[in-house]
């Protein structure tokens, strides 16, 4: 009864808001002309065929396709408010071993089913739902022999862009030689990361802290802080590379917060910098990890860099590393004394993130959200502002000469 009661409020919720005058907000964020709110959702099986059922305010036009390697359905939505009980998509049910969803861009929504087995979309249909105005999309999946699949997916690669937008205002003042910092809070919309015992989830954790970083940063008034995404959307690690670019960054900062299965005792702060070769096994297996968000988000991406180098670029990468190390190093000394560190807080890996040949690049591991003590301390906000402000301090030494040189210039005659 209480889930029927629940269902029953969502949706009365997103019918009144539906109605609401222009310039209103609805739940989630979506204008309220076109507020959709995802109040329930069910999988069934039944004699090799699946059904997904997903309970909406109202009907929305969909696109699906699907992908290999692994196997997956893709589901395209109009922005929708998503409102299903936290264990939703964990379950294996006939054709669908998980699924995942959230915001993919702006006004843009999808889910992303993992296929136990090959399987083909064999129809898509709306039903009645429980209370007037509410539908019920329903997506039947078949099973399907391997070329069949591999047929199907080639046709969605052929006739379908996986590309999301820009993933930053990188709109940058004329004159204002500050140095420019980006900080790329990680995951995001239907890429949750890593997730605790308790529901939080990484990408949650992370835009807080990344947002509170900004804001330490900007009161110095020394710096222009731009973040790769300031809401709970999903940005390809492409996109994140590319806002730093455009933006003309003088230093970026990934902030992310890892999970180990069944190592509770494991805990720590680490700084990865990138590398073609990993300092050590886990850094690889964490960033193997990373690496896939991508395709977690129902994009495919290639194995190889994402632009051939000319020999300036090469020696600007070498340079700019050598830039990142000392960054590292100043970072990891300002906060070993107010957070706990990994017991090999500086490594090296090959993080698709942090690819910008020109750009000092980082990626701040906050801890593990498998720990209790480390989950305990990233949910605390007088230790939030602990680290920020260490963090602040290890950009202000690193900028130190520059600002130091830009401040002489100011009083010349």
């Amino acid at each position: 009864m209480t889930r029927y009661i629940r269902l029953f409020c969502l949706l009365a919720a997103a019918a009144l808001l539906a109605a609401a005058p222009d310039g209103a907000r609805a739940v989630g964020g979506a204008q309220a002309g076109t507020a959709v709110v995802a109040a329930d959702v069910a999988v069934e099986a039944e004699a090799g065929r699946t059904r997904f059922k997903i309970s909406l305010s109202r009907e929305v036009t969909i696109q699906t396709h699907v992908m290999e390697r692994p196997d997956r359905l893709i589901v395209d939505l109009p922005e929708v408010a998503f409102h299903l009980p936290p264990e939703s998509g964990r379950k294996a049910t006939g054709l669908v071993s998980s699924f995942r969803y959230g915001l993919f861009a702006p006004g843009r929504s999808r889910m992303v089913m993992d296929l136990a087995q090959p399987a083909v979309v064999s129809a898509i249909r709306t039903e009645p739902g429980a209370f007037g105005g509410a539908v019920v999309l329903v997506i039947e999946l078949s099973r399907a022999d391997r070329e069949e699949f591999r047929k199907a997916a080639a046709l969605s690669a052929a006739s379908s862009s996986n590309q999301a937008g820009e993933g930053a205002d990188t709109a940058q003042a004329p004159k204002d030689n500050r140095p420019v910092i980006v900080i790329d809070p990680g995951h995001g919309g239907i890429d949750p990361g890593a997730n605790a015992l308790t529901g939080a989830y990484e990408k949650d954790i992370v835009l807080a802290f990344a947002q509170a970083l900004k804001k330490k940063l900007e009161a110095k008034g020394l710096y222009r802080v731009v973040l790769t995404r300031d809401q709970d959307v999903f940005i390809s690690l492409g996109d994140r590379v590319r806002a730093a670019r455009a933006a003309r960054a003088d230093l970026f900062i990934s902030v992310h917060a890892d999970s180990i299965s069944g190592g509770q005792e494991v805990r720590g702060l680490t700084v990865y910098t990138g590398s073609e070769r990993a300092s050590d096994a886990d850094s690889a297996q964490l960033a193997d990890r990373e690496n896939k968000a991508d395709a977690a988000a129902g994009i495919d991406v290639g194995d190889g860099p994402d632009e051939v180098m000319d020999i300036l670029q090469d020696l600007t990468l070498r340079e700019t590393r050598s830039f990142s190390h000392r960054f590292a190093g100043s970072l990891v000394g300002e906060l070993e004394s107010i957070a706990r560190l990994n017991k090999n807080p500086r490594r090296e890996a090959g993080f698709r993130v942090l690819r910008a040949y020109d750009v000092p690049s980082v990626l701040v591991e906050l801890g593990y959200l498998s720990s209790r003590q480390d989950l305990d301390l990233l949910m605390s906000e007088e230790w939030r502002g602990k680290a920020t402000g260490a963090m602040t301090a290890a950009v202000d030494r690193f900028f130190a000469t520059r600002l130091a040189r830009q401040g002489a210039a100011a009083v010349l005659p």
